[in-house]
């Protein structure tokens, strides 16, 4: 399944008038319509609206649609991309890692990855940290690594935030910064990441002994 949701909030805030078939379509979406939500994405979409396109291809994908395709999903994001929709950009490259679209190929999927992070996609910098972390599809470079994953943990990612913590801990891809480590470190301690919550109590410990 792709992970990647339905953000009716997101796309709510994108519609211009009452009428507007994408917003017709994200309310019969919400109350479980498919049928009707389909029809407004696709309308949506044949007017050329990026968000109408990356919907329509979630319903493909989802299986939610009668003669769901996964090379129809393809060719909608592959218009929505076409307008630096992030989120499809995204989409792209889930398809490639997972396989539908053939074998996965780790440098297309990275390729898409990269690409919505810079247009400011929260799910594609943590994957192209990925990439570039574990030199899958990238070449290992840890700078590139940590650039992504900081973005990642900014957006609210809480395994970006220990790792990012980490890597400053550390001095892995940045110059060490134990300030910065311990900020992320109470960060995604907070945000209920049970190792940084572990790794922030033996800090204080170790400050109170000292």
């Amino acid at each position: 399944m792709m992970k990647t949701p339905l953000l009716s909030a997101l796309l709510l805030a994108a519609t211009l008038a009452h009428a507007n078939p994408l917003a017709e379509a994200l309310t019969a979406y919400d109350e479980g319509d498919l049928k009707a939500a389909a029809r407004g994405f696709t309308a949506s979409a044949s007017q050329g609206n990026a968000l109408g396109q990356f919907n329509l291809a979630m319903m493909h994908l989802r299986k939610e649609l009668s003669g769901a395709s996964d090379s129809q999903a393809w060719r909608l994001l592959q218009r929505a991309a076409g307008q630096q929709l992030a989120l499809a950009e995204n989409a792209l490259g889930e398809m490639i890692e997972q396989g539908r679209r053939g074998k996965p190929e780790p440098k297309a999927a990275c390729g898409w990855f990269e690409r919505a992070a810079e247009h400011g996609n929260a799910d594609g910098a943590l994957a192209t940290a990925t990439c570039y972390y574990l030199g899958r599809g990238r070449k290992q470079d840890m700078a590139q690594a940590h650039r992504w994953y900081l973005e990642a943990a900014k957006a609210g990612d809480v395994g970006a935030q220990y790792i990012v913590a980490s890597m400053f801990e550390n001095g892995l891809g940045v110059q060490s910064d134990e300030r910065l480590s311990r900020y992320w470190y109470d960060v995604a301690a907070r945000n209920g990441d049970v190792a940084a919550q572990a790794k922030v109590k033996a800090l204080r410990e170790r400050d109170q002994a000292s």
